[in-house]
């Protein structure tokens, strides 16, 4: 579940009193935008997006007016405006009015689960914007959170410092960035960016107020504590997939389903369990991997064999490698699990054929090695080749192993590839 710029964004950030532009939706009237425009002089118009779409001022879809004439025709332009995300197309459903917010300053701000740490992190850099993804490593700053203590003042402030932040900025970004730890932390969310806050003077103060004039959030589906934020499940995700679509709807079963179609002509078909190992896949598998998913929660075997009869039927035979990749589980039965995944790659076989494709596990947990043991008669079975690691080895090893065995299968060639050195192999 994921949604960007103000027409919901500016919910959660009232939630936590941060400030952001003043803003109208695509229904406002002439009256109201000249309102708007007589207010602050300028207005930005973007197109409304309903997921996490990223560069719309890169792309062309971002426009300044300072007239209700103009507005009107940047209306009518980026109303379905369509726009590249990664590998999919997506199309806008509206526009917002906001106001243009003065300022000389940029700031980029985030907070996800860093796939290094495996812990939540916030990465912060003065000299965001458009620009933040050409910025030199040097320009940023990430800093683990201790989950018990949360954000702290200090945190932010010393991130600024060692990064040359002007002194007169630091007070009011330290006044206002801790709250978005309780916005992450007490609402559900997986990720919250704020790209650019623009630090605006006020006219009768003569303060600086970091203004947040663009939000980027990500929810956990299965998070209870996304419903606080009042939002409607409707916003999300509105043109899925059959793929999705057919995935999504096993959410009666225990256990968690979300899937995110990344790139239907990818290589890889993972198969990802636990939040870490699915923020870990989509990020090291890139465009090779053909969704992102969460599968955890200890899903009982029906949901799984569900689940994967769905991903083999649409993308199996498209795929180099099937990756089934997981962190060491705490309740999650690896046994029930891999012979849900296994049974239906078995009958997936005996329906369409054995494809020609390589398997590549790793996993930890409660039952791994009678779990494993299953997944290797099923697959010595079908004559399929495979590799089988433990939680002894790093995910992010099992991961590049991965690739390298795409890029060897999908050249049909000799491999040059050797097994990470402790990996424990099945």
């Amino acid at each position: 579940m994921q949604l960007s710029g103000l027409k919901y964004g500016a919910t959660l950030l009232d939630l936590v009193g941060f400030p952001h532009p003043e803003f109208l939706t695509g229904s406002a009237t002439n009256a109201e935008i000249r309102r708007l425009i007589d207010a602050h002089g300028r207005i930005v118009v973007k197109p409304v997006f309903h997921e996490a779409a990223g560069k719309k001022g890169k792309a062309g879809l971002v426009r300044i007016v300072d007239s209700v004439h103009d507005a009107l025709a940047a209306k009518r332009d980026l109303f379905f405006a369509t726009h590249r995300v990664g590998n999919r197309t997506v199309r806008a459903n509206g526009v917002t009015f906001e106001a243009f917010i003065e300022s000389d300053a940029e700031i980029y701000f985030a907070i996800n689960e860093s796939t290094r740490d495996r812990k939540p992190a916030f990465t912060i850099s003065p000299f965001g914007g458009t620009e933040v993804e050409d910025l030199a490593v040097e320009n940023l700053r990430t800093v683990w959170i201790d989950p018990f203590m949360g954000l702290k003042s200090f945190d932010v402030t010393n991130a600024l410092r060692e990064l040359g932040c002007p002194s007169e900025y630091v007070s009011p970004l330290v006044q206002h960035l801790p709250s978005m730890w309780d916005l992450y932390e007490d609402y559900g969310l997986t990720t919250i960016e704020l790209n650019p806050i623009r630090l605006h003077r006020d006219a009768d103060s003569g303060q600086l107020v970091p203004f947040a004039c663009d939000v980027k959030a990500a929810f956990d589906q299965d998070n209870p504590a996304r419903k606080r934020t009042g939002l409607s499940d409707s916003i999300f995700r509105l043109d899925e997939s059959q793929f999705e679509d057919e995935i999504n709807r096993l959410r009666t079963y225990r256990g968690q389903s979300d899937a995110i179609e990344m790139n239907p002509n990818g290589t890889i078909l993972p198969f990802m369990f636990g939040g870490g190992a699915a923020t870990a896949a989509t990020e090291t598998l890139g465009e090779r991997a053909i969704f992102s998913s969460d599968f955890g929660g200890n899903p009982p075997y029906e949901k799984m064999y569900d689940i994967t009869r769905i991903a083999l039927r649409h993308h199996l035979a498209a795929a180099n490698v099937l990756l089934v990749i997981g962190g060491k589980a705490n309740n999650t039965d690896i046994y029930v699990t891999f012979r849900g995944l296994f049974d239906a790659l078995r009958d997936h076989c005996a329906e369409r054929g054995t494809p020609n494709i390589y398997v590549v596990v790793g996993r930890g947990g409660p039952n791994l090695v009678r779990g494993m043991s299953y997944a290797r008669d099923v697959l010595d079975a079908l004559g399929m080749p495979y590799s089988m690691f433990g939680h002894d080895t790093s995910m992010i090893q099992v991961l590049e192993y991965a690739l390298r065995i795409d890029e060897w299968w999908g050249n049909e060639r000799q491999p040059a590839v050797q097994l990470p050195e402790t990996a424990a192999t099945v």
